[in-house]
């Protein structure tokens, strides 16, 4: 954290001064200040003394920490805290530890915070990498003084979170590398390899079959064009990178991927058991339902989900229980409804959520198995016959004069 220097008038009136470590100019002005001081004049550190690194997080340009890394400072904090070490030394251990700078920089603010008298949840919602589930959480432990059990639960649920995430992602991936490879092949036999045959086939003075001719106008076009597609693939790929960042454009793509054939089923899935094992994780820990909804709403990726669970947000604050609205979203299964509305009549829904969060982990697993499988020999049929299609256009016409 930097190190600033300040000069104003103490709590008493009188002329003071001194170095203060704040985020930024303006946290060290409201540091000051809470402690009495009436500040007339911030000297920001040198070139010498500035943590670029945290300055870089602050703006927004440097990347905080992952969720490998958090999972882990959970998982050392609650160890450490169900030991009976106290919260500032048990941050003081872990910052000596910790490789991330990104992390260590947060830690050391987290720490500096708490030192000040700000909870472990207060300290924790002024960093980056901490987002709304994780403050409200470790706040719902301090209060309760389960703080250990909290972290121990946060982790958990990090992990499965990671997990299914992964397992999504890896789904995704791996029809987007068979295909971007199968291109690449293509591209260098129409590019390359064909036009090396095209004048020994053109000369021969003989009509050429269709397929042949076509391969070579294609393999021309290719030739005259590349630079200007590769340009336009470029342009494409920024325009759509900013469109899907946009409300609609978000709205638009998460619509599309939850219709893929296959992947579809996966993304809602692993959608699904991120609501029911969040909604879990905070309603255990204490977190009235609109709040755990709410929180619910800012971790779903997908806009779609996101926006149909705003709406069930709605129609619990207006009276409903949780099980009306989740039963008239078309992609919500009834059963899990009817397990959710038998959580709810005998007051263990908690514990409801999280079988049902096993349940969709466990389909997750079994979509993204069923979708691989249905790929794998599409992707090489598809391929296979454009490359071989490319070949048999090149070949024939010598075969034909050969038979003639």
């Amino acid at each position: 954290m930097p190190l600033y220097k300040w000069e104003g008038l103490d709590k008493n009136g009188k002329k003071a001064n001194g170095q203060i470590q704040a985020n930024s100019e303006k946290d060290a002005k409201k540091r000051l200040r809470a402690q009495g001081n009436r500040v007339r004049k911030i000297i920001p550190p040198s070139i010498l003394e500035f943590d670029i690194n945290a300055w870089l997080i602050e703006k927004g340009i440097g990347s905080a920490f992952g969720a490998a890394e958090l999972m882990n400072f959970t998982k050392r904090l609650s160890i450490m805290i169900n030991a009976g070490v106290p919260i500032i030394l048990s941050l003081e251990i872990i910052y000596k530890s910790e490789k991330n700078p990104a992390l260590k920089n947060a830690i050391k603010n987290i720490a500096t915070d708490v030192a000040e008298g700000n909870t472990l949840a207060e300290s924790m919602r002024k960093q980056q990498g901490f987002d709304n589930l994780y403050c409200n959480l470790v706040k719902a432990g301090e209060v309760g003084g389960i703080l250990d059990e909290i972290l121990s639960k946060l982790t958990e649920h990090l992990e499965k979170q990671e997990k299914i995430k992964k397992q999504i992602k890896s789904a995704m991936s791996y029809p987007l590398i068979v295909s971007g490879i199968g291109a690449l092949v293509v591209w260098g036999l129409i590019t390359y390899v064909v036009p090396q045959f095209t004048s020994m086939l053109t000369d021969t003075g003989q009509a050429l079959p269709w397929i042949t001719q076509f391969v070579i106008d294609t393999s021309d076009f290719f030739g005259e064009y590349s630079g200007k597609m590769i340009l336009f693939g470029i342009a494409a790929s920024m325009f759509f990178t900013y469109f899907v960042k946009t409300p609609q454009g978000k709205i638009l793509f998460d619509k599309f991927s939850m219709n893929v054939p296959a992947f579809g089923n996966v993304i809602i899935k692993g959608s699904l058991a991120q609501f029911s094992r969040t909604l879990a994780t905070l309603l255990g820990s204490g977190v009235a339902l609109i709040d755990a909804l709410e929180i619910c709403i800012e971790t779903i990726d997908n806009s779609v989900i996101s926006n149909d669970i705003k709406t069930v947000r709605k129609k619990v604050v207006e009276g409903k229980t949780l099980t009306e609205p989740l039963s008239k979203i078309d992609y919500f299964p009834e059963m899990v409804a009817q397990m959710i509305k038998v959580g709810e009549s005998t007051g263990s829904i908690d514990q409801m959520l999280a079988k049902i969060s096993d349940v969709f982990e466990d389909e997750v697993n079994e979509a993204i198995t069923g979708a691989t499988k249905m790929l794998e020999p599409l992707v090489l049929v598809v391929l296979g016959g454009i490359i071989g299609g490319i070949m048999i256009a090149i070949y024939l016409p010598m075969f034909m004069s050969a038979g003639a």
